[in-house]
């Protein structure tokens, strides 16, 4: 079945460590169940972050959303990741098919792979970032001289730091330098260090910026001020383009599954939030406060639109502190499958800028 996907922009690069957890079966590295398989279900081997940022993920495999829409014939493997890079590395090894991710791992991965690896099928979430300061800064003038961390050197937050202090008139350097000094750290640190005094704030997604403010801090910038209709993506729901050409039946069904988990997300708000405590929890083995959940909740939007524009927009923002060189992003996304069920389902279709 011949596809024409839809064509255009993308952003920024990053980088990130951390390991994977594996939910529900083994977890397949090719063998029997690879793409392209002839015998037996078909395999499909899907990633995402135990995190809220990544609701329709968990919402999907704990109330047995995607399993649904997939149906009999396609047998559903879940990874966890903490990081980007290390699903986008289990995309590239064959070891995942899909995953949902942010921003910058997407774009890093269409950009190493020469726009060969990827496509970006649906967007998931957009918001749930702040900048999180002590009570005494109240200006951007008061952080001149501060510490503030991001997640990583060049991750999405870092590069909305860099870029919103360059806007009003001060420096930072990759070292750490300039007028403000930029300290990349893991994010489950910054309670830690902020408390501490070792930080400053940090310009951080949630629920680490509900955990800062209950830590004493205060939102100085709520990132969503910063774009157009208050919307920005944070994550994607990306696919290997090698399995996409091997399964697109299975790929479309998927895409049901984002449609039909977001909708469900936007209209059992309790059950939703439950059900993202209890999934954390059998990752972790310790739920996710379900009060840090609704206090983050108001600053997310969950939806299947990519916002594809704030994509490329990152990717200026990156180019223009210096962390990544420009990249043609052409092709990144195939929406092709979303507007498909959008359509069925009587729903406007996603147009890309």
């Amino acid at each position: 079945m011949n596809r024409l996907p839809y064509r255009r922009l993308g952003t920024l690069a990053a980088a990130a460590l951390v390991a994977a957890a594996t939910l529900g079966g083994t977890a397949a590295c090719g063998g029997d169940s690879a793409p392209g398989a002839s015998s037996g279900p078909t395999t499909l081997r899907l990633g995402y972050f135990p995190n809220i940022t990544h609701a329709p993920a968990v919402v999907g495999v704990e109330r047995g959303i995607f399993a649904d829409k997939l149906g009999s014939g396609v047998k559903l493997e879940t990874k966890t990741f903490n990081a980007g890079p290390a699903a986008i590395e289990a995309v590239f090894s064959g070891a995942l098919d899909a995953t949902y991710i942010g921003p910058n791992p997407t774009v890093n991965a269409f950009s190493k792979s020469k726009g060969q690896a990827v496509r970006v099928v649906s967007g998931a979430a957009s918001g749930g970032v702040a900048l999180v300061v002590k009570p005494g800064i109240t200006s951007v003038e008061g952080l001149r001289g501060k510490k503030i961390a991001t997640p990583q050197l060049g991750n999405t937050q870092d590069v909305a730091l860099r870029y919103w202090l360059k806007e009003k008139g001060l420096a930072t350097t990759k070292e750490g330098g300039g007028d403000v000094k930029v300290v990349p750290q893991e994010n489950a640190q910054t309670v830690q260090t902020f408390t501490s005094g070792a930080i400053d704030g940090a310009w951080v997604p949630e629920p680490f910026v509900s955990r800062l403010v209950n830590a004493g801090g205060k939102v100085l910038v709520d990132e969503r001020d910063l774009w157009p209709d208050k919307r920005f993506v944070i994550t994607n729901l990306l696919v290997s383009t090698k399995f996409l050409k091997a399964h697109p039946d299975v790929v479309k069904k998927l895409v049901e599954g984002q449609v039909a988990a977001n909708e469900f997300v936007n209209t059992h708000l309790e059950e939703t939030q439950q059900a993202i405590a209890t999934h954390i929890g059998k990752i972790t083995g310790k739920p996710l406060d379900l009060k840090l959940i609704k206090q983050a909740w108001p600053t997310l939007e969950f939806l299947n639109d990519p916002i594809a524009g704030s994509l490329k927009t990152g990717l200026d923002h990156a180019v223009a502190v210096g962390l990544t060189q420009p990249v043609d992003l052409n092709g990144l996304y195939d929406l092709s499958f979303l507007n498909e069920v959008l359509k069925a389902q009587g729903k406007s279709e996603v147009a890309l800028p």
